[in-house]
């Protein structure tokens, strides 16, 4: 069982935003768009879970870690180009949602 969340609420309430928001498109996109969600949310759960732990944790923490999560994992060409454009796209949207 996982530690309950130390972040302040109002990050906690839009990291579940977020992870509803990825949930949807998993279970109702098409196959490009589970892929690209699938994979933005790997590296959201991870960076999430995370910041959650942490009393000082913002919102813009958050945008700081997953951008610099998935620039390393684009820079180990872990993706496509044009996957990760679309993964950065989704990222900013979901973001830029709140």
């Amino acid at each position: 069982m996982l530690p309950p969340a130390a972040a302040p609420h109002d990050v906690v309430e839009k990291i579940a935003k977020i992870e509803a928001a990825l949930d949807d498109v998993v279970n109702h996109g098409d196959d490009d768009e589970l892929f690209i969600a699938s994979y933005l949310q790997g590296h959201f759960a991870v960076e999430s879970r995370q910041l959650e732990m942490k009393e000082s944790a913002t919102i813009k923490q958050l945008d700081e870690n997953m951008t610099t999560s998935l620039e390393r994992a684009f820079a180990n060409n872990e993706l496509e180009k044009d996957d990760a454009k679309l993964v950065n796209a989704l990222w900013s949207r979901l973001f830029n949602a709140l």
